[in-house]
C-alpha cells in the first residue's frame, strides 16, 4: 500500500523537475513511510512512497522497471493472484528482479499492452510510461478501492494518490466547483470525477486513462452486471457462497508483516474472522471501536465473536472528546465529505495499526447481498404508496411544503414525505440516500449560488446507473447497482482508505474480490431478500459458522451517537461553524434558513447529519479553498 505521483509535460522538450515530484512525495508520506522513490526522464517524472507489505527489501523498490528500462511503473495496492502470475510469466521467459507484485504488471503489459487489467485480481492504482510509445497509461481497480486525482492544463498533466500532493505544486488553482458542493450537499460525498475542485478530478473506478501523442482519453474496462441470473437450489447457492468467500479471504491472507481484522460484532466482519481463524494457524487479532451509547457499541457483540473464534482481541473507546481530531479528519479526507463513520475508522486503524500493518474487514457484504435496511423499506413503503395514492397524499405534502403560513419544520417534513410519495421510483428511494432533497436546496441556497447549480439534479447521477441493463429488472437490484456503482467507490471505500493510509496501514476488503461479486450478482434477488429477510441466502450459507446473536442480530451502523453528541457541547460548536461571518460571507447559504436548522434541532428535532455535513463543508472550505 503506497502513494503514487506523477508529471507529464505534452511539450516533450520540457523536462519534469524532480524537486517537484519530491514535494508530492513528502505531502503522501503518510502513505508510504518505509522508501521513496523518484524517476524523470525528460517530459515524464514518477513519484513513489511505498508501505512495504510484500518483499521488504530494497528490490521492490519502485518506480519498478521492466528488463530494459523501456516500462516504468509505480504502483499503489496489491494483486492478490500475483504469485500465479509472476510463475507463467516466468515460464514464458519474463526476468523478475523481486518477489513483490507490483513486477507483474510491467511484464503482463509486455504481453497484454492496456488489456493487462483483465489478468489482474486486486485493490490497484498505478501508473506505467511507455517510453517506446510515448504513452502514458493510469489505471484503477474495478471497485475503487484505491484512489487517483490528476489535474491537466493542456500542458501538462499530474497525477498522484491524494489531491494534497497535487495542490503542492505552485499554480494549481483552488477554485470551488459550484457543482461538486451541490452533489455533496444531496449525497455527502462529491461523486466520480468531481472532487470539490473545478480543475482537479478523481479517474472512476474501473477506468483507465492513456496520454499519447498529446491525446488524453478514458475508457471504462470494467463493469458488475446483475441482468443475468443462475438457477440453482438453495443448498448449491450456499455451499458456493462459503467456498467463494473462503477463496476471497485465502488470497487476502498473503504478508510477510503482522496481519490482523476489524471486528464490529456485524454480520460481515464476524464471517471475515471466522474463516481467517479456519484459514490461519495463529489465533486471528481483531480490533473493536465502542461508545459510551449503548445503542451504537458493538464492543458486546465483538466480545462474543472473539471469544468464539479465540482471537487476540483489542477495543478502543471514542467519546465526544475524540472530536478534537474534525479539522484533522477534514485535512485527510481532502474532498467535502460527510460520512461521520469516518472518526471512529480513524481510531479504529490507529488502534490496528498499534499491532499489525495489515487488516482485513468486512466491507461489501451489503452490496452482495442486499444488506441495507432502506431496500427493505423501499419494498413496503412503495406498496403503501400504491394503495394510498388516490387518496391525493402527494399533492397535499406537496402544498404543506410550499405554503410559506407553516412552519419551517412542518415544511420540511412535508417535503421529506412528498418525497416517499413520489411516483418516479427513483425520486422515493432518493428519499432514503439524501441529505437536502430539492425543496430543502432551495430553501437552503442564495439567489446566487442557486443560479449557478439549480439546473442540475443530482439524482440524474442515480438514473444513469440504475437504467443501465446492467442494473437488472428488479427495483431492489437496480438500488443497488445504482449504490454500487456511485455510494460504494465515492463514500465508503475512501472512509476506508483514507483512515488508514493516515496510518500507514493497509486494509483488505474479501467482500469485494471482483471474482466473488460477478458471482453474487448472478443470485436472483429474491434469494436475498425473502419474506422482509435481508442476506437471506448468505444467512444460510454460514448458519453453521456463527454464534446465532450474531447471525440474526440488528443492523447497527458505523456512525459516531451524532444525535446524542450534537445535544451537547457540539451544538454550539455548530452554531460556531454555520454563523461565522466567514462562512456567511462566501454567499452559499441563507442566513436565516441555518438558523432554522440550529432552532429546530435544539428544540428536539434532531439535525445532526445535516449540521455534521455543513460543519465538514466548512472546515474543508477553511483548510482547501481560502488559502
Amino acid at each position: 500500500m503506497c502513494g503514487i505521483a506523477g508529471i507529464l509535460h505534452l511539450d516533450s522538450q520540457t523536462p519534469v523537475d524532480a524537486s517537484q515530484l519530491a514535494l508530492m512525495n513528502q505531502a503522501q508520506r503518510h502513505r508510504g513511510p518505509d522508501q521513496e522513490g523518484i524517476w524523470c526522464s525528460g517530459p515524464v517524472g514518477l513519484g513513489h512512497r511505498r508501505l512495504s507489505i510484500i518483499d521488504l527489501s530494497e528490490a521492490a523498490r519502485q518506480p519498478a522497471f521492466n528488463e530494459d528500462g523501456t516500462l516504468a511503473l509505480v504502483f499503489n495496492g496489491e494483486i492478490y493472484n500475483f504469485q500465479s502470475l509472476r510463475e507463467s510469466l516466468i515460464d514464458r521467459g519474463h526476468q523478475f528482479r523481486s518477489r513483490s507484485d507490483s513486477e507483474v504488471i510491467l511484464h503482463l503489459y509486455e504481453e497484454r499492452g492496456i488489456e493487462c487489467l483483465q489478468a489482474l485480481r486486486g485493490m490497484f492504482a498505478f501508473a506505467l510510461w511507455d517510453q517506446t510509445r510515448q504513452r502514458l497509461f493510469l489505471a484503477r481497480d474495478r471497485i475503487g478501492k484505491k484512489p487517483l486525482k490528476y489535474y491537466t492544463d493542456g500542458r501538462c498533466l499530474v497525477f498522484a494518490s491524494e489531491l494534497k500532493a497535487i495542490l503542492r505544486l505552485p499554480d494549481i488553482p483552488r477554485e470551488e466547483d459550484p457543482l461538486a458542493i451541490h452533489y455533496y450537499l444531496t449525497f455527502g460525498y462529491c461523486p466520480a470525477p468531481l472532487t470539490g475542485l473545478k480543475h482537479i478530478q478523481k479517474l472512476p473506478a474501473g477506468y483507465c486513462l492513456m496520454v499519447e501523442k498529446g491525446e488524453i482519453t478514458q475508457r471504462r474496462y470494467w463493469q458488475l452486471s446483475y441482468a443475468i441470473k443462475e438457477q440453482r437450489h438453495e443448498e448449491e447457492w450456499c455451499e458456493a457462497i462459503r467456498e467463494r468467500l473462503s477463496d476471497a479471504v485465502r488470497t487476502r491472507l498473503i504478508s510477510d508483516v503482522p496481519l490482523g481484522c476489524f471486528l464490529s460484532g456485524g454480520l460481515d466482519s464476524s464471517t471475515i474472522v471466522a474463516l481467517m481463524s479456519q484459514l490461519q494457524s495463529e489465533p486471528v487479532r481483531t480490533f473493536t471501536i465502542g461508545f459510551t451509547n449503548a445503542r451504537k457499541d458493538e464492543r458486546p457483540y465483538a466480545r462474543e465473536t472473539a471469544r468464539r473464534f479465540s482471537t487476540r482481541h483489542e477495543e478502543f473507546l471514542v467519546e465526544p472528546e475524540g472530536m478534537a481530531v474534525f479539522p484533522e479528519l477534514v485535512r485527510l479526507y481532502e474532498e467535502p465529505y460527510a460520512d461521520s463513520s469516518a472518526l471512529p475508522s480513524y481510531y479504529l486503524a490507529k488502534l490496528a495499526r498499534e499491532h499489525v500493518t495489515v487488516a482485513l474487514n468486512g466491507d461489501g457484504g451489503d452490496e452482495n447481498f442486499a444488506g441495507y435496511d432502506r431496500y427493505t423499506r423501499y419494498e413496503k413503503n412503495r406498496k403503501l404508496v400504491q394503495l394510498l395514492a388516490p387518496l391525493g397524499i402527494r399533492h397535499a405534502l406537496d402544498l404543506a411544503a410550499r405554503l410559506r403560513i407553516l412552519p419551517r419544520g412542518t415544511r420540511h417534513r412535508a417535503a421529506v414525505g412528498r418525497g416517499l410519495f413520489d411516483p418516479d421510483p427513483l425520486g422515493h428511494y432518493m428519499a432514503y440516500v439524501t441529505f437536502f432533497n430539492a425543496y430543502a436546496r432551495r430553501e437552503l441556497y442564495t439567489e446566487t449560488f442557486w443560479n449557478q447549480v439549480g439546473d442540475t439534479d443530482p439524482a440524474e447521477i442515480y438514473r444513469v446507473f440504475t437504467e443501465s441493463h446492467d442494473a437488472g429488472d428488479e427495483d431492489v437490484e437496480r438500488w443497488m447497482y445504482g449504490d454500487f456503482s456511485c455510494y460504494l467507490p465515492n463514500d465508503l471505500l475512501p472512509k476506508v482508505d483514507i483512515a488508514c493510509m493516515a496510518h500507514a496501514l493497509e486494509c483488505r476488503s474479501p467482500f469485494l474480490d471482483h471474482e466473488f461479486l460477478e458471482f453474487t450478482a448472478r443470485i436472483p434477488v429474491a434469494l436475498k431478500i425473502r419474506g422482509g429477510e435481508k442476506k437471506y441466502i448468505f444467512k444460510k450459507a454460514i448458519q453453521k459458522i456463527l454464534p446465532e446473536t450474531i447471525l440474526h442480530r440488528p443492523k447497527s451502523g458505523f456512525g459516531i451517537p451524532i444525535h446524542e453528541w450534537f445535544s451537547g457541547p457540539m451544538s454550539e460548536t455548530a452554531r460556531q461553524y454555520l454563523l461565522d461571518p466567514r462562512a456567511l460571507a462566501r454567499g452559499s447559504f441563507r442566513r436565516e434558513y441555518l438558523e432554522r436548522l440550529l432552532e429546530w434541532h435544539e428544540c428536539g428535532h434532531s439535525q445532526g447529519y445535516v449540521l455534521w455535513l455543513l460543519m465538514c463543508l466548512e472546515e474543508w472550505r477553511r483548510q482547501y479553498i481560502d488559502p
